[in-house]
């Protein structure tokens, strides 16, 4: 029951490290993610191994805890790793979990980072996260983080920059909160690392690309 209470824990850290993020990156976003991992882990043949259902738990759940978007302090970074080797976990598990943190994110797979060899692991915490930025709840999550960053809605003369460079993307330079479509969440389907991310990830794609339609009539007056 160690690893129960180790979720927990975690879960607890989520709660208290997060609390002040917009909703776009709260800890119902983890929850999502965290249930969505652990469904496609299941899919893709990994509850058989306990100790590959662990690792995507605590990643999932670990993710965004210290997300340099929310810094408030330095010490922030440190949050994950103090918390793993606080409870113990073994080093063959916490170097996975870490490694999953720290190259699961878009502005990593910029980079090349993520173009590596992955673990299965890897695929089904990085799929779940980047399955919450797409579809109705990606909108939803989109337009509160725009907001949040007082971006303007959209505006034909800003063109999205569709070949991005990791400084690029992490730059909080003037863009409009649709151009982000363009950017990174239509981009996210073909990047699904698992099979099993995909077909949810294809279906979440159209929605987005139905709403855009519509978005782009309504603006132009046309719907």
């Amino acid at each position: 029951m160690a690893i129960r209470d180790t979720v927990k824990r975690a879960e607890q850290l989520v709660e208290t490290s997060m609390k002040g993020n917009d909703a776009s990156h709260d800890a119902s976003h983890v929850w999502r993610v965290r249930d969505l991992a652990l469904s496609l882990a299941r899919e893709e043949g990994l509850s058989s191994n306990p100790d590959s259902m662990e690792i995507v738990e605590l990643a999932a759940l670990l993710h965004d805890v210290g997300d340099y978007k929310y810094l408030r302090d330095p010490s922030e970074e440190k949050l994950v790793e103090n918390f793993l080797e606080e409870e113990g976990i073994a080093e063959s598990k916490k170097i996975k979990i870490l490694s999953i943190i720290k190259g699961m994110g878009f502005k990593d797979e910029l980079a090349g980072v993520g173009n590596q060899e992955f673990t299965p692991e890897f695929g089904v915490v990085q799929d779940a996260d980047r399955l919450d930025a797409i579809g109705a709840i990606g909108i939803a999550r989109c337009f509160t983080f725009g907001g949040n960053r007082n971006s303007v809605l959209h505006d034909p003369a800003i063109q999205p920059r569709l070949d991005l460079s990791k400084e690029q993307y992490m730059k909080k330079e003037e863009q409009t909160t649709v151009n982000h479509f363009h950017e990174k969440l239509l981009k996210l389907k073909d990047s699904m690392k698992t099979k099993a991310g995909l077909r949810r990830a294809e279906k979440r794609h159209k929605v987005m690309e139905e709403f855009l339609k519509q978005f782009y009539a309504e603006w132009d007056g046309k719907a």
